[in-house]
């Protein structure tokens, strides 16, 4: 059977050792503070919001709570995220996802100062991703290449495909893996013989948004799964993009759903609000 990649324990390990490194910039006298946005009352939304502040809490993060109602205009989120830009207490800005119709996301996401885009959205932000300077990453890819090294997985020189070409999970993660020397093929909706392409990969990332698509047909045996995908399947039980039953004795180690990915977003949030004072 598959190795299966634990991603509540090595985010668990990640924020003991973000905790430990807070204490210590703490003692010198810098504090992180994140300051997290929500519009409406969106059951998901809230519930990740709610995982985020915990986690500010553990590691002695402060932060600050904007809960605005449904109703608020995009001019007043705006102003709101302007001042919390020119807020010194302030170091991080998150403005939860997604937001009501109404408001424009890419107009909000603009507005966040560079400095502040503990997301990692910012064009500014993706623009050093891409040249490799120093700079915040986003958070779910870049807890995607933590579990790989973590789980003692080499990227180097490995055929790594990512499946999904999204601005937040699929463009980063192979641009990511790329920077860790791997080869990387970008698939998605219209790729031809996506089958074919899949099955040369080393390292698999899925991120197709489709419940349970990829089946073992489109794993080479012995290679290394990661499901960045979440859905609620028939039966109402967490899955993801995986077939997880389907694959997990075909491949040598995979991420479950729930428990795989998921959990390392917010610590390498995290860790992004605790680089805006490590330097």
């Amino acid at each position: 059977m598959a190795h299966l990649i634990d991603g509540k324990s090595i985010s668990a390990l990640i924020k003991d050792e973000l905790k430990v490194e807070v204490d210590g910039l703490h003692a010198q006298g810098k504090d992180a503070c994140l300051a997290v946005i929500q519009v409406g009352e969106d059951p998901a939304s809230t519930v990740y919001v709610r995982n985020k502040k915990r986690a500010c809490e553990y590691i002695g993060i402060k932060s600050q709570s904007y809960e605005l109602p449904e109703e608020t205009t995009e001019d007043e989120l705006v102003a709101l995220v302007k001042k919390l830009n020119k807020d010194d207490e302030v170091n991080g800005i998150l403005v939860q996802l997604p937001l009501p119709e109404h408001i424009c996301e890419e107009n909000v996401l603009l507005t966040i100062s560079p400095e502040k885009d503990v997301d990692g959205f910012h064009p500014e932000t993706v623009g050093k991703m891409c040249i490799g300077t120093k700079g915040y990453l986003p958070c779910t890819p870049a807890g995607v290449i933590q579990l790989l090294k973590r789980s003692g997985i080499n990227i180097e020189g490995k055929e790594c495909v990512v499946i999904g070409r999204s601005n937040i999970v699929g463009k980063p993660m192979a641009l990511l893996l790329l920077r860790e020397n791997g080869t990387v093929t970008i698939a998605h909706s219209r790729t031809k013989d996506l089958k074919e392409i899949t099955r040369r990969a080393d390292i698999l990332v899925v991120a197709v948004g489709k419940p349970k698509y990829i089946t073992k047909d489109y794993v080479k045996e012995g290679a290394v799964v990661i499901d960045v995908g979440i859905h609620r399947d028939e039966n109402n039980k967490l899955c993801g993009d995986v077939d997880f039953a389907d694959v997990v004795d075909h491949v040598s180690a995979i991420t479950p759903v729930p428990g795989g990915v998921g959990p390392m977003t917010i610590a390498m949030l995290m860790n992004n609000c605790v680089e805006t004072v490590r330097n």
